[in-house]
């Protein structure tokens, strides 16, 4: 009878072991993640998140916000994401409308500013930080060249800053599409095309990286990079000879932003990495980076960040923004491509 009860409760032993080995295992998961965001952020997320959520394992697909768009695009009909963190809104509007997102509310939604959410119940997607446009000078190759501090978009099209300009192509950069559909908002849409065709004259090349124009700017590699914020005061707290310019007329922005790929098969995972996302943990560590985040009540100032970012910001239709990417980007293609890097 004692041997008969020790192999019985050797038997449960065993069996409890295997239930929680396979409990373990179906609890781990892999995501696939796309995403925009700078690679030296992107390992601070990466890191963070993994020190809550041990049992995620996520497989990284980065690239410039064009890339991974079209990307994205070219996989409609066979996703091989599961979770798009940190790409432009822009780019998630144009992909809700062609039904890639899956709808869910994340846990703790009612803390973001509503401008951070889609507008649908569930929404789509959830913002995360808003990247800005801004102007970087390299102060010591404008003392070479004479030239003075522009101030203004416009002041770019003025002949002393010929060949002197580098801006992201927006074909490939979400910061170059932010900085072409502003300025069609700003100067409206014939005023938009005279301006860039302007431009155009003093651009010495097109980068197909948002922050490519601002590291040049910062090595002297170009004396003039439109670029964004954050780049430039990442590049003055490395001791960059730069000044960063929040130009009068106003300055386009973005959100990177969060979303679910319809059809994904590990939904409970996505929804995990989409609550944290935008818990107060990570919208500080948003705020490392970006002085507008999603839960801007948390928003510290960011060291060398001009003043007066939030008062610049336009009034960003996304709407207009992702309805007329394609005729916009193709537009811009057929005008300017002439001057872009080689890829």
């Amino acid at each position: 009878m004692k041997l008969a009860s020790l192999i019985r409760r050797g038997a449960v032993t065993g069996l409890a072991v295997a239930s929680l080995v396979l409990t373990s295992a179906a609890s781990a998961a892999t995501l696939t993640v796309y995403t925009a965001v700078e690679a030296e952020d992107l390992k601070r997320y990466a890191a963070r998140f993994n020190e809550d959520h041990p049992d995620i394992e996520i497989k990284w697909v980065r690239d410039s916000t064009g890339i991974v768009t079209a990307k994205l695009l070219a996989e409609k009909d066979n996703p091989k994401a599961d979770v798009i963190w940190g790409l432009a809104a822009t780019s998630l509007l144009l992909m809700k409308s062609e039904g890639m997102l899956h709808p869910y509310k994340p846990k703790g939604i009612e803390k973001l500013d509503p401008k951070f959410i889609d507008k649908d119940d569930p929404p789509t997607w959830t913002g995360m930080d808003a990247w800005v446009a801004a102007i970087c000078v390299n102060t010591v190759e404008q003392g070479k060249h004479g030239f003075p501090t522009p101030t203004s978009w416009k002041d770019l099209t003025k002949s002393e800053y010929k060949g002197h300009v580098a801006m992201p192509n927006p074909n490939s950069s979400g910061t170059g599409f932010l900085d072409v559909s502003s300025w069609l908002q700003m100067f409206g849409e014939e005023g938009g095309w005279q301006f860039m065709d302007a431009l155009h004259e003093n651009i010495h090349h097109y980068t197909h990286s948002g922050s490519k124009p601002c590291k040049q700017a910062a090595r002297g590699e170009v004396p003039i990079g439109v670029s964004f914020a954050f780049r430039g005061a990442k590049s003055k707290a490395k001791g960059a000879p730069i000044d960063i310019i929040i130009p009068s007329e106003g300055i386009g922005w973005d959100m990177e932003a969060t979303a679910i790929v319809e059809g994904t098969k590990n939904l409970e995972a996505a929804k995990t990495l989409v609550d944290w996302s935008i818990t107060e943990k990570a919208n500080m560590l948003y705020n490392e980076g970006y002085a507008v985040i999603a839960i801007q009540a948390l928003a510290k100032p960011v060291e060398h960040f001009p003043e007066g970012i939030v008062e610049a910001m336009i009034d960003n239709d996304f709407e207009f923004a992702a309805n007329n990417r394609r005729r916009i980007l193709a537009e811009w293609q057929k005008r300017y491509d002439s001057k872009s890097e080689a890829k």
